[in-house]
């Protein structure tokens, strides 16, 4: 079970930190040839607290463009060594939905991130709590982290407002209950989310719902992880597709479809050289549900190792996909007769984290 954050505790003295990354990126695209080795992020990290009062904040700077990642402050309501905690944090933070802090291993992640149900940051406010084996969350978020489906230099995947499909991302509201137990390196989670919310037409102004929801199970059993997950999302727009954006390009995904996750890992500590090695196979699809000509269904499978030593940290990934954006393909749940094939890449990440 993700352990409760530390931040915040209310006998703690007043604290501050700053630290931050710097990673570099190399790539073999079989329908692209190398990119090289470049510099691919810098970032800066920020975190203190004082009493029940905390507050987080991380900025990033990419090739082209710089992004917030999230930047939250946050009270502690309750906070017991060894018992139940709960607090409330306000600003851009991640949406409690489905395996946290991911559905995923890898550096790439699975499909759930670029269709915005993994790892995504908007401005909301958030309410935790854990109590022994559960744990709960709850959230209302007034739309992305900018407010703007036009901005497309972000981190996390969100609704863009394209010419074809203006629309863009409004309230939401959000649950997410979760149990966990086991003890002495066994160890079971399994839980559930669900979120209800609208998207908004930019010409007309008129909104329509947008929906998901997801279970989700974890099993580790000493170096071993499994994790799986079935999510839903549903966007109510009139088309059989909306834009989604990130890393400043917009693209095409299925208004609905249902995203299967099934991922393994094995992870040894303090081996040889190396602080730590993870190695795992991650494998998501996304399956529309309408059967529009123009929807066809997605797969990747990301398959490496991340590699640990001291402030160093390298992933090292085959990324394999069909009909998925990012590995060559049109969009997410969307056909191109032309390019309608599997595509893979070989990506590697050194990073250096302070």
């Amino acid at each position: 079970m993700p352990a409760a954050s530390a931040q915040g505790t209310t006998d703690a003295p007043a604290a501050f930190e700053l630290g931050g990354a710097v990673r570099f990126n190399y790539a073999w695209l079989d329908y692209g040839g190398s990119s090289g080795v470049e510099p691919e992020l810098v970032r800066i990290d920020a975190r203190g607290n004082a009493g029940p009062l905390f507050a987080s904040l991380q900025y990033r700077w990419y090739d082209g463009f710089d992004a917030v990642h999230h930047a939250y402050a946050g009270w502690a309501i309750e906070r017991a060594p060894g018992g139940a905690s709960s607090d409330v944090r306000v600003g851009i933070q991640q949406v409690p939905f489905g395996l946290l802090p991911t559905a995923s291993q890898s550096f790439w992640f699975g499909s759930g991130y670029y269709l915005g149900i993994e790892d995504d940051y908007d401005l909301g406010v958030v309410w935790q709590r854990q109590s022994g084996a559960h744990r709960w969350h709850a959230g209302v978020f007034a739309g992305d982290e900018y407010g703007t489906g036009a901005e497309f230099d972000r981190y996390s995947f969100d609704v863009a407002t394209i010419e074809d499909l203006p629309y863009r991302e409004r309230t939401r509201g959000i649950v997410r209950y979760e149990h966990g137990s086991g003890a002495s390196g066994r160890e079971t989670t399994w839980g559930a989310s669900a979120f209800a919310g609208r998207i908004e037409n930019r010409i007309d102004g008129g909104t329509h719902a947008h929906t998901g929801g997801t279970v989700h199970g974890q099993w580790v059993r000493g170096p071993l992880t499994l994790q799986a997950q079935w999510a839903r999302y549903r966007y109510a727009n009139p088309e059989p597709r909306i834009a989604m954006s990130a890393f400043m390009v917009p693209f095409e995904i299925a208004t609905e479809a249902d995203v299967p996750t099934l991922n393994v890992a094995w992870a040894v500590q303090r081996t040889g050289w190396f602080g730590s090695i993870t190695c795992y196979s991650n494998a998501s699809a996304t399956l529309p549900v309408d059967r529009d000509p123009g929807l066809r269904e997605s797969i990747q499978n990301v398959t490496g190792c991340s590699l640990g030593k001291g402030r160093m940290l390298t992933y090292i990934d085959w990324i394999a996909g069909k009909n998925m954006w990012f590995i060559g393909g049109p969009g997410i749940g969307v056909r191109d007769p032309a390019n309608d094939g599997w595509h893979s890449r070989l990506n590697v990440n050194l990073g250096f984290y302070f």
